[in-house]
């Protein structure tokens, strides 16, 4: 084949080098702009397992890359007047100029043409090319040449950037955190050569216009970070090797996705490759590791499907799809790191103590569990654990292990809950005129007992009409109280744990089948009337509701009250009101299903004016001595309806009326919504309110082991974690997390005590390494 490789980056460089080096009949040319042996930038950062693929792929090139590497394993952080450390990390640096010169030469020695100081214009310069590497970075020209093809979609991100260079040697990648008058400022540092340390420089966009940085140059820009700075430069300079820039040189990052990769041009197979496909933010330094792995991929599709030029497009088609997982994989968790450093001032650092502050930062990812923090470094989390133990009042001794934060205990009022592990509202579809039953009392009792802090049955409702099905719980009647005072009392005098209950009434997605039956399918026999914000269907054969009137407003916001009423004489800890999931309540908030145009539709205030007034109305008959929270859908997953930003708004409003928690769920508000899954996909919704809107949180979406949970509190993400979907899997899902994770002091039912010691005996040989 002819290969063109348009860029000499990383990515065209190694891809070049690995196809000569396994099929040296392969004419094979990298075109560069740059002079030979020349480039911009300063260090980059590898992760050790992308080191261990270029060991397989070439021990050449890798050996030499090793040799001029700088290992590191802690990072350190300096942030209000403290210095803390962390080890075990794994991060090796090399300057960008360096790993070019060795993979430059190295494609000498293979026998790649480098063609050096090469303007090209692109693909259509080589028609003789049987495969074209678009590896021309960001702004590439092929790339934007066939948009329509490739589908760029580029978001320019908020924050400022400049990318600079000192000679202070630092021995952990560093990150140092600086206020000024107008706003936070963050440096990352780390060494990459045994004269070099990169040294970026961030803020938001408002600190960078208050300070006037856009009106510097780049000796000025470099002035201002070396005063900002001074602390940790200890007298070192700053230096840029970007004079090619003009003005102050501060960047935004852009982040890039592409909805195809590769493309045939009528002459010539062309595939993106590197920035040119893709960007991953610095804040976890993946750009040089997606490179090389795009490399690495596209060689190893030849090496299996052949390296004859009918084979080309089944390389590439393969090549793509395989590349697209890891590369979402990265980029979100690149994003996730990217968006802390963007929220940093307005959500972290002005709150969070150093010691969760610090928890947060290297968890910002995502990627980095509570438990891989432990592999990491033992010693450092357990510090952690003791502190953040403390902090909640609990005694503990030093050099003895202590319960991990979902095992703390957690206040709301004169509530006490005996950990953060909340049973979320799951509907069973099993009563009879709303009436708790024996299936009721097995299942609830059962989960209880199984070591949650909190237990709440499925969503309650305020009224016959108010039912999502015929066989939703009630609370309307004094009978149905009656039930819900035997399951308190049982709760109450067989378990620790506390018992919610959540109201709320289904509004427009009321009236429909068991779920078994047909999942939100209209009811055939037996229907009532819907009543909604607007007089706007479900689903296109749903019925279609009738827009509340202010008699119906009154007649709902009297049957809350009465239901209110009912629990707080039930016995109930703890009261939820539901205005989430597109129920009566939700229906108001989101502009998706709220087309009024009087006072109850338009603006924020408006649309919560009565979800706010029935939560009033509850709060004022609810005993002052016990928590009341709101669950939100955060999020409605469709264009026009509410975003994070909105369910913020709507979060300050609920706490100015007195709510103690906000429950921080998502969707099921339009039918045509488009959710993002994945794992713990709704804590940033947690996070924003908490940490924006200083409320505590409940965080709920995909948590599914004491390893998330642990996670998600410690991190300050979210005070109390709902799961709902393990809990109906084992009702004893909190005692066998703990039990998995070497928390052998929860107690258990006394008459399941035998089983304990088993459990944990059966866990530990199971964890044992094979012939021990």
């Amino acid at each position: 084949m002819r290969i063109v490789c348009i860029g000499g980056g990383p990515a065209g460089l190694y891809f070049a080098l690995l196809m000569k080096k396994f099929h040296t009949e392969h004419d094979i040319t990298v075109v560069e702009r740059n002079k030979p042996y020349d480039t911009f930038g300063w260090g980059v950062v590898f992760s050790d397992a992308t080191m261990v693929s270029m060991r397989v792929w070439d021990p050449e090139s890798a050996a030499e890359i090793e040799d001029a590497f700088n290992h590191w394993d802690d990072i350190e952080l300096l942030f209000k007047g403290t210095r803390q450390r962390t080890s075990g990390h794994g991060f090796v640096g090399i300057g960008r100029k360096k790993l070019l010169n060795i993979l430059q030469r190295r494609c000498e020695a293979l026998g790649v043409e480098l063609q050096f100081e090469t303007e090209s214009d692109g693909d259509t310069d080589y028609p003789d090319a049987d495969l074209i590497i678009a590896s021309d970075g960001f702004n590439s020209k092929i790339r934007n040449r066939y948009a329509d093809v490739f589908q760029p979609d580029l978001a320019v991100r908020p924050n400022r950037y400049i990318w600079l260079g000192t000679n202070k040697l630092f021995d952990a990648f560093t990150f140092d955190f600086r206020k000024t008058d107008h706003g936070w400022f963050q440096a990352h540092i780390y060494k990459f050569d045994d004269q070099t340390s990169t040294f970026i420089v961030e803020t938001t966009e408002e600190a960078y216009e208050k300070h006037g940085l856009g009106q510097l140059d780049q000796q000025g820009s470099i002035d201002f970070c070396q005063n900002l700075f001074s602390e940790v430069l200890e007298g070192a300079d700053l230096m840029t090797n970007a004079r090619h820039l003009r003005g102050s040189a501060w960047l935004n990052f852009n982040r890039l996705i592409c909805g195809k990769w590769s493309h045939f041009n009528g002459n010539s197979h062309v595939v993106l490759m590197g920035d040119a496909a893709h960007t991953a933010h610095f804040a976890i330094g993946s750009g040089t590791k997606l490179a090389i792995d795009d490399a690495i991929e596209l060689t190893n599709q030849f090496q299996k499907l052949g390296h004859d030029k009918d084979k080309i497009p089944a390389v590439l088609e393969t090549y793509e799809e395989i590349r697209r997982v890891d590369v979402a994989r990265i980029q979100n968790a690149a994003r996730n790191a990217m968006e802390w450093f963007e929220v940093v001032g307005e959500r972290y650092a002005d709150t969070l103590e150093p010691e969760q502050f610090m928890y947060s930062m290297l968890t910002r990812s995502q990627r980095i569990s509570h438990e891989n923090l432990r592999l990491r470094d033992k010693t450092w989390l357990e510090g952690y654990e003791r502190w953040f133990a403390k902090k909640q009042g609990l005694e503990v001794k030093e050099g003895e292990r202590c319960l991990p934060p979902m095992f703390t205990p957690y206040t709301v009022r004169d509530v006490t809950l005996q950990n953060r592990i909340v049973v979320s509202p799951m509907a069973m579809y099993s009563a009879k005129d709303g009436l708790i039953d024996d299936f009721h009392m097995v299942h609830l009792g059962a989960r209880a007992m199984g070591g949650a802090g909190l237990v709440f049955a499925e969503m309650t409702c305020v009224s016959p009409d108010a039912r999502i099905t015929p066989g939703c719980l009630g609370l309307w009647n004094d009978e149905q109280m009656e039930g819900w005072k035997r399951f308190v009392d049982f709760a109450h005098s067989k378990s620790s744990a506390k018992v919610g209950i959540q109201l709320g009434h289904a509004g427009r997605k009321g009236s429909t089948k068991v779920a078994w039956e047909g999942i939100d399918q209209p009811l055939e026999e037996g229907a009532w009337p819907l009543i909604s914000a607007s007089a706007l269907p479900y689903l296109k054969n749903s019925p279609v509701p009738k827009a509340m009137d202010r008699a119906d407003m009154d007649r709902v916001k009297a049957d809350f009250v009465a239901a209110t009423e009912r629990a707080a004489k039930a016995g109930v800890d703890w009261l939820e009101l539901h205005v989430a999931h597109g129920y009566l309540l939700s229906s108001f908030l989101s502009p998706l299903t709220n087309r009024r145009t009087d006072e109850y539709g338009g603006s924020h205030e408006n649309r919560a004016r009565y979800p706010l007034e029935v939560f009033k109305a509850m709060r004022a008959v609810w005993p002052a001595d016990k928590p009341m929270s709101v669950r939100l859908s955060c999020h409605d997953w469709f264009d026009g309806g509410n975003t994070p930003d909105d369910a913020a708004i709507f979060a300050e409003m609920f706490k100015e009326a007195g709510a103690d928690v906000i429950d921080c769920s998502s969707g099921q508000v339009w039918k045509e919504e488009k959710p993002v899954y994945g794992r713990l996909f709704q804590t940033p919704f947690s996070d924003k309110i908490r940490n924006e809107i200083r409320i505590p949180t409940i965080a709920v979406g995909a948590i599914s082991e004491a390893d998330h949970a642990n996670s998600v509190i410690a991190a300050g993400r979210a005070d109390l974690c709902a799961v709902a979907r393990p809990h109906l899997a084992d009702p004893a899902w909190t005692l066998h997390e703990a039990a998995k994770i070497g928390i052998n002091s929860i107690a258990w039912p006394k008459q399941y005590y035998s089983a304990k010691s088993q459990y944990e005996n059966n866990l530990a040989r199971a964890a044992a390494p094979v012939g021990k």
